[in-house]
């Protein structure tokens, strides 16, 4: 499974539910410094596993919480993103982005939080994916992407935009 089209995505199925929650307020978005995990050392929004009996919000604030101490406020879903690496992992996650979060972030042992300006996303410090999504997301816009991982490099993508 070296290609995206050779993934029957119709019958797709993941191992893993996950979220990724980005706070966005004053011409700036809540990022994270990574510092354990899948995508340890990388810059990305904060997020992780949906627990059993949860739903995507619950986790994705539960996330937030957890790894930088703020609670989001006026939480709205994005997109979806399916991502399937040609080890055999394969993760679905929920985006979603809130206009402002209660309480001030703190480093924590999972991350390291980073109030960034929007017009300098670090994207070369992110994974390759985050490029494509990440401004639909910023322009209020719906999608649906699927990506293909091989390693910590894309090797193929495709996007959605819902209107």
């Amino acid at each position: 499974m070296n290609r995206l089209e050779d993934i029957d995505w119709a019958n797709w199925r993941p191992q893993q539910r996950a979220t990724l929650l980005f706070v966005i307020r004053d011409g700036h978005v809540l990022l994270i410094h990574k510092k354990r995990g899948l995508g340890a050392g990388k810059i990305n929004g904060p997020g992780g596993r949906i627990d059993d009996g949860e739903t995507p919000l619950q986790a994705a604030v539960r996330e937030v919480q957890e790894e930088v101490r703020v609670t989001p406020t006026d939480v709205r879903h994005c997109g979806a993103l399916s991502f399937q690496f040609v080890d055999g992992l394969t993760i679905h996650c929920e985006v979603f982005r809130a206009s402002d979060c209660d309480g001030k972030p703190q480093e924590t042992d999972e991350a390291l939080p980073i109030w960034t300006p929007l017009d300098q996303i670090p994207y070369d410090r992110m994974w390759a994916d985050d490029r494509h999504w990440i401004p639909l997301m910023l322009a209020g816009k719906k999608f649906e992407g699927r990506f293909l991982f091989d390693g910590d490099s894309m090797v193929g993508h495709e996007i959605e935009i819902h209107h």
